[in-house]
């Protein structure tokens, strides 16, 4: 599954696009800045990894949160 896009319209978010996520699935939404200055191999390969991501986690091959932001930090100070 790619990104979900919305549009606002009367103080509403409008999905226009259907979508197979299990009905009471919550979503967190973030506002597009519209630069994330990804050439179209870095986004391409970005959204390859998502959709991987997405299959694992359908799979019940998860990690807290916590530990994943913990080996970003890890990674960081390296």
């Amino acid at each position: 599954m790619g990104p979900i896009r919305a549009r606002v319209k009367n103080g509403r978010l409008i999905v226009s696009e259907p979508t197979d996520l299990p009905e009471g699935t919550v979503l967190d939404l973030v506002q597009d800045d519209e630069g994330d200055d990804l050439t179209a191999e870095e986004r391409k390969a970005l959204q390859a990894e998502i959709r991987r991501s997405v299959r694992s986690a359908k799979k019940g091959l998860l990690r807290p949160a916590a530990e994943v932001i913990a080996d970003l930090r890890a990674r960081r100070r390296r």
